[in-house]
């Protein structure tokens, strides 16, 4: 099978790097997907919003899979254009998207199908934006309507600022805030079967302590040993077949990967979010634990066949990704500095320690930093205390002037706190 994966992050470079140890793979390119992936997949130039261009480039190579990674093109209708032209694709249809492309479609689908989640208002004007911010009270949980690259959310005890970013948006979700610790449980489905994969916890606050602004995401870990072994059975049954099926019934069928985001709280499990795609990086740390070979799997997606695939397998190692970002992250990033160590991790610690490349290219011979957060640092170990030790420890070697990362990803998780 020829594969191409749409996309140029850490997430893509996760994808790349299994559908590469796949023995069925005959072939992968990515469009356009930066230097780590090079050494993997073939790069092509591509708008990766343009489905008439990616279905082009798909049919050129003679791709038998198109895999779509990021949000932006699977709401802007990418996949809908290669499956029209006949190729099979991973990813949800532009109406399909919209449970993660509209934060308030995503409220009406979540309580057509009885999925549990957070009392929310959907506010265009001043007036009700105050009215929630006064009904819910602090901490104010305000959500951009749109996409906003995991940076539309603001969580805080600060009413002038809770409503000034929703005065900033166009449409805004308002809701409870959820108590609990956050997790983030990934499942691949074809509109009928839904194939759950590890549930995974990230860390989305720029500074150690969960203190500073929202970011994409700094670090993740699997598996979750504080977590009731049943979770992953509940979260199918309440969370994830339901919108489902009820996507469905609507005639706008889910297939591709459908991305839960839970917090676990006093009153039980609640949906924070749903994406309609990989998460990043908690997709880092759960591939590195996937044993079933992953291009079968998203191709029975593709085609509507989940239901001859048999039930995942996984390895019993745990897996920690540390994000290394670059100088002012999550603000405006510099870029173009030189990324030093990168040989260093390969020769020293692979594979029980590699790097993914998230924002960066190619300047001649050197790798330069081309993003907000420029590289994921994945180790797997027996547990999350040796995979940690192994990622923090190929960290070290990486030299990127004014960059910044986390000390604290997997701590608490891996000392049993």
């Amino acid at each position: 099978m020829k594969v191409l994966v749409i996309g140029g992050g850490a997430r893509e470079h996760a994808l790349c790097r299994s559908l590469s140890l796949d023995p069925d793979v005959t072939a992968l390119y990515c469009a356009p997907g930066n230097a780590g992936i090079a050494e993997v997949a073939e790069l092509h130039p591509v708008d990766a919003l343009d489905g008439a261009a990616v279905a082009r480039l798909a049919g050129e190579l003679g791709a038998g899979l198109v895999v779509v990674g990021p949000e932006a093109p699977l709401v802007a209708g990418v996949a809908d254009a290669v499956r029209a032209a006949g190729i099979p694709c991973f990813g949800p249809s532009k109406e399909a998207a919209q449970l993660e492309g509209s934060k308030a479609f995503a409220k009406d689908v979540m309580a057509a199908a009885n999925v549990p989640t957070a009392r929310s208002y959907v506010c265009t004007t001043p007036e009700e934006i105050d009215t929630a911010l006064d009904a819910f009270g602090a901490p104010y949980v305000v959500k951009d309507d749109g996409l906003a690259a995991g940076k539309g959310v603001v969580v805080t005890d600060d009413l002038h600022e809770a409503r000034e970013h929703a005065l900033a948006c166009d449409r805004v979700v308002i809701e409870e805030f959820l108590d609990g610790p956050e997790v983030s449980l990934f499942a691949i489905t074809d509109g009928v079967t839904v194939l759950p994969l590890q549930p995974a916890q990230d860390f989305k606050r720029a500074l150690d302590g969960d203190e500073g602004p929202n970011t994409g995401g700094m670090g993740a870990y699997s598996p979750l040993p504080w977590a009731d072994p049943k979770l992953v059975d509940e979260v199918m049954a309440t969370v994830l077949q339901p919108p489902v099926d009820e996507l469905r019934r609507r005639g706008t069928p889910f297939s591709g990967l459908l991305y839960a985001g839970l917090a676990i709280t006093s009153r039980g499990v609640r949906v924070i979010e749903f994406n309609a795609r990989f998460g990043d990086p908690e997709t880092q740390v759960v591939l590195a634990r996937l044993k079933t070979p992953l291009a079968s799997v998203l191709l029975h997606s593709a085609n509507g066949t989940l239901d001859v695939e048999p039930p995942l397998t996984w390895r019993d190692d745990a897996a920690v990704t540390v994000v290394i970002a670059s100088h002012n992250y999550p603000g405006t990033p510099r870029t173009g500095d030189p990324i030093e160590g990168l040989d260093e991790v390969a020769a020293q610690d692979e594979p029980q320690a590699y790097v993914l490349h998230a924002g960066t290219r190619r300047d001649g011979d050197t790798v330069v930093s081309a993003g907000g957060r420029v590289l994921s640092v994945t180790a797997t170990g027996k547990d999350l205390a040796q995979a940690r030790e192994r990622a923090y420890a190929a960290v070290s070697r990486i030299r990127l002037d004014g960059s910044q990362h986390r000390t604290d990803i997997a701590a608490k998780a891996a000392s049993g706190a």
